[in-house]
């Protein structure tokens, strides 16, 4: 299950020039690529932090800013992509965060 092909699909703004695509090997990577994302935003708007910490709240009001965020898994069971919203994205983050933090 957690060895598939992720590829993330999202909009930054309302302006179609942003879409662009993310592509992992593993939903793991994928979230931690989203994570890295927000990790990248926050260090941006706040360079002179050299410590920035964040909230699950937090990461989902990311998610939920930018214009649009999904997910293609590959099932090899169909030998197909299964699309996921943003809702089962930030279910996954929030799972994944918690496997780290224990």
């Amino acid at each position: 299950m957690a060895n598939r092909h992720t590829i993330i699909l999202m909009q930054t703004s309302q302006n179609r020039a942003t879409r662009t695509f993310m592509d992992y090997e593993s939903i793991t990577q994928a979230m931690d690529g989203i994570c890295a994302l927000y990790e990248r935003k926050l260090k941006e708007l706040n360079p002179a932090i050299r410590n920035l910490s964040y909230d699950i709240t937090d990461l989902y009001n990311f998610i939920d800013g930018l214009a649009d965020m999904s997910a293609l898994v590959y099932d090899s069971s169909i030998h197909a992509y299964l699309p996921h919203d943003r809702l089962w994205i930030k279910q996954r983050t929030f799972q994944h965060l918690k496997k780290l933090a224990h």
